[in-house]
């Protein structure tokens, strides 16, 4: 169902991202949607940002463009720069991603406002990785991959517990209503999850995941880069709600549990000669193995995403190894930076 097309803000934090703005502004800036503004915060870039963002303003009425001249971020990270922008809105309904997101089609305003009725006060939408070569891209996809597997069905199940900044949508007064990021101020992240986890419920929350509705990023070019993206991410999950954090809790530790039963028992049958026995674990392990990739390969069509199947089992035997490693390092090291 198709309802009345809304005024829309899109808003996006920029800082150092002269080469992100000029590829992805224009894409955003020539949606094909009747009434929209795109506030862009510059956040104290010091690259050439603000001329660019200048001589966009002049090409583009409908660009907003607030500058930060200097560090008066109260907040950790983002927050300070992206609540800026929040105010800055002239329209109630605002779409937030990031200076690196590119829209895959000019419907994405269209597809992910659609949702906005009566009820719904949230749009979670998808926003994938680019494909490029390495192990390390596979291993980012996959992980964006998984992860929205698990926000976006539960958020079917009535219990969101997280969107992504990089394609969000939300009403302004329920930004307002709820008091913003006053919470959780002195998390350097958290400006999508734990803000979504605050004041997300059953009834106010839809999802939207065609892929007219998507946007698709480059990940970290290395995978040090991108484990100090992870942990960042981790350091949000010790504030939700203690129900999400269960959830979240015994989906790890099953599948820890179960790989290290199944190197156990194996080790132990090995030794005890009962070679019976073992066909019957790996059988069990195929069908496990198979049901998992079933669901995987359903999740990826739904989700638009490609060429990972094969590699899947292998990744996620990874994860089992790299999330408990990611959750013990945060205690060791914290990280103030958004960018």
């Amino acid at each position: 169902m198709v309802y009345q097309h809304k005024p829309v803000t899109v808003v996006i934090c920029a800082k150092n991202e002269y080469t992100n703005l000029k590829k992805n502004l224009p894409l955003i800036l020539e949606q094909d949607y009747p009434d929209f503004e795109v506030v862009v915060v510059n956040d104290c870039s010091d690259d050439d940002s603000n001329y660019l963002l200048k001589s966009f303003a002049e090409k583009y009425p409908h660009l907003n463009v607030v500058t930060i001249m200097k560090n008066v971020n109260f907040f950790v990270g983002k927050k300070f720069a992206l609540a800026l922008g929040i105010k800055s809105a002239k329209h109630d309904l605002l779409l937030l991603t990031d200076a690196d997101c590119t829209p895959k089609s000019n419907k994405w305003i269209t597809e992910m406002q659609n949702h906005f009725n009566g009820k719904t006060e949230i749009v979670l939408g998808y926003s994938g990785f680019e494909k490029k070569k390495g192990f390390s891209n596979k291993l980012a996809r996959y992980d964006v991959i998984m992860t929205a597997m698990q926000y976006l069905s539960w958020s079917l199940a009535g219990k969101t517990y997280m969107g992504v900044g990089r394609n969000l949508a939300y009403n302004r007064e329920l930004f307002f209503k709820s008091k913003g990021f006053t919470s959780h101020y002195h998390i350097p992240s958290g400006d999508d999850d734990l803000f979504i986890n605050q004041v997300a419920n059953k009834h106010n929350t839809s999802i939207e995941i065609s892929p007219l509705s998507q946007t698709f990023s480059a990940p970290k070019s290395t995978f040090k880069e991108w484990l100090t993206q992870k942990k960042r991410h981790y350091s949000t999950g010790i504030l939700y709600k203690t129900l999400h954090k269960i959830i979240l809790g015994v989906f790890v530790s099953s599948n820890f549990l179960f790989y290290a039963s199944l190197i156990l028992l194996i080790i132990l049958l090995i030794c005890t000669l009962s070679y019976q026995n073992i066909l019957l674990i790996c059988s069990l392990f195929i069908l496990k193995l198979a049901t998992q990739m079933f669901i995987f390969k359903k999740s990826m069509k739904k989700l638009d995403e490609k060429n990972l199947l094969l590699i899947s089992p292998l990744l996620d035997f990874l994860f089992v190894l790299i999330n408990p490693l990611i959750a013990f390092s945060n205690f060791i090291v914290k990280e103030n930076k958004w960018k």
